[in-house]
């Protein structure tokens, strides 16, 4: 199982690196996050958050895209801009 998930996460990596770096308006649609707690052999437990904003361009295609924690909360539903993204990687939002 663990090495299906490396291997995914090489093949999407690969991907995005061969995809081209593009600029679309946009507009925030949704937000959300996902918490992951996972714990050592003595109990301790770490927590992660991976935040996710799904954008809709202007053919009203969506797409849901990781950002950084600080991206989530600068982005605000509604917000209206200019998106950059590589495949699935998220490069940036610049607002209108």
């Amino acid at each position: 199982m663990i090495l299906y998930t490396i291997i995914g996460n090489i093949s999407t990596w690969n991907k995005n690196n061969h995809s081209p770096r593009l600029t679309v308006p946009a507009t925030v649609v949704a937000k959300r996050t996902e918490v992951s707690r996972h714990h050592t052999d003595d109990t301790m437990a770490h927590t992660f958050t991976t935040y996710y904003v799904t954008f809709q361009v202007e053919s009203g295609d969506r797409m849901e895209l990781t950002v950084s924690g600080s991206d989530y909360g600068m982005l605000v539903e509604g917000d209206i801009g200019k998106l950059s993204f590589q495949g699935t990687r998220y490069l940036g939002f610049e607002r209108s």
